[in-house]
């Protein structure tokens, strides 16, 4: 697969717009991009912006175990998150994504977040797409595609109301799960919010 777009960017007015339609404040909805992804959508090769999670492809390949034992002697799967450090840069992230398409493409396209919400593929219906590479594509197609997908995924798993109050605890949990307190997700994202609301 051809990861490379337009590397279209966001236009003026598009958060503000977006955040409207959603009824949230805008520098809530800057909060969450510049914390998933310093606020842009596209690395400098026009890529989408992607990371590569092991422990999700080691679940993706659960049931094919062939493939599995075939990621896991590729330092491409484990079972815990964690277990090594991520790629330093997004030519690595992308060499990872790859490498794990040799061996399974959908199942690595599910096991990587793409764009500027940083939303895995295996969660390509709550971001309004009917296949995982559709995901992708319209990934590739502009950063206003990306943050629609958001938009829906955001919607779809009731996250809204946490962002309308600022309650960045919960959002954090629903949004990157029960260990979000790990990576301090809530702190960083009340502090972007703290930034963003203090400049507006």
């Amino acid at each position: 697969m051809d990861f490379v777009g337009t590397g279209t960017k966001l236009q003026p007015g598009d958060i503000e717009t977006v955040a409207d339609q959603l009824g949230i404040e805008e520098a809530a909805l800057r909060s969450v991009l510049q914390v998933e992804t310093g606020g842009s959508g596209f690395d400098v090769k026009n890529r989408p912006k992607a990371l590569f999670e092991r422990h999700i492809f080691y679940r993706e390949l659960a049931d094919e175990p062939d493939k599995q034992a075939l990621a896991v002697g590729n330092n491409l799967a484990y079972p815990k998150w964690g277990t090594k450090p991520y790629p330093k840069n997004s030519d690595g992230v992308y060499a990872e994504i790859l490498a794990a398409c040799d061996i399974d493409a959908e199942a690595a396209i599910r096991s990587t977040s793409w764009g500027l919400g940083q939303i895995m593929g295996s969660n390509f219906r709550l971001a309004g797409c009917s296949t995982p590479e559709e995901m992708v594509e319209q990934a590739k197609q502009s950063e206003l595609k990306q943050l629609q997908q958001w938009v829906s995924f955001v919607k779809s798993s009731k996250l809204l109301d946490a962002l309308k109050t600022k309650d960045w605890a919960a959002f954090a949990k629903g949004y990157n799960g029960p260990s979000y307190a790990t990576n301090k997700y809530d702190v960083k994202l009340a502090a972007a919010y703290d930034k963003f609301s203090a400049s507006a």
